[in-house]
């Protein structure tokens, strides 16, 4: 598929999470009933065969939880924001390499995370712990309980999340997908793109980094 011109307008452009306003060109309203009623990959068919609607129609029907991954992985909204635009224009671009052997919506998480993390390593916005090929593995960390169950309220959610902010991003995505999306092992290693027991690691090593960052907090009377 061909590279939109510098003018050309696309469903995914001026994406924006919450607080953060939409541009003009950005249809508002759902899909067309006939295109709600067709499956995510007949959605991205028709797409790559040049329908003008259909890749906003499958973009509107997961853009909440696509949000909410580029949200939790980036850790701040203008960045989350600006890398889920980015990987909508991937997404927009790249719809006919898209090879069918997994769900649609495994193939745009892996395009968001992607997106997050090479924002991530451009930005440098962790400088007190550098993502570096294979961080991961060198952490000499055990596993623990996830730290979160049990964190009710507001307070305490917020601290859960500024310490996610803290933990090396592949293992943040890899606990963004697992823990707070849902994901099973598998669907996680499709859309991150790295073998199950890969994925198990991350997630093992950010739930001990995090109960390391939380410690002072379950402390407190």
């Amino acid at each position: 598929m061909t590279g939109r011109s510098d003018g050309e307008s696309l469903p995914g452009d001026g994406v924006a999470g919450p607080g953060r306003e939409p541009q003009d060109s950005v249809p508002t309203p759902g899909g067309s009933p006939d295109h709600d009623e067709l499956s995510d990959a007949e959605l991205l068919r028709i797409h790559v065969a040049g329908d003008a609607t259909a890749f906003q129609t499958l973009f509107l029907r997961h853009r909440d939880r696509l949000w909410a991954v580029a949200l939790r992985t980036m850790h701040d909204r203008e960045e989350a924001s600006d890398a889920l635009q980015d990987a909508m224009v991937s997404a927009f671009r790249r719809a006919g390499s898209f090879r069918g052997d997994s769900a649609v919506t495994s193939w745009l998480h892996r395009i968001v995370v992607n997106a997050c993390l090479d924002r991530i390593r451009r930005n440098r916005v962790r400088r007190a712990q550098p993502l570096e090929p294979g961080d991961d593995r060198d952490l000499n960390l055990v596993a623990s309980d996830d730290p979160t169950i049990g964190v009710e309220s507001a307070e305490l959610a917020d601290a859960v999340q500024q310490a996610l902010g803290r933990i090396n991003a592949d293992q943040r995505a890899a606990l963004v997908l697992v823990d707070m999306e849902g994901m099973s092992v598998e669907e996680a290693s499709v859309a991150l793109g790295v073998p199950k027991g890969t994925v198990k690691s991350r997630c093992a090593r950010g739930r001990a980094r995090l109960a390391v960052l939380l410690e002072p907090l379950r402390n407190v009377s």
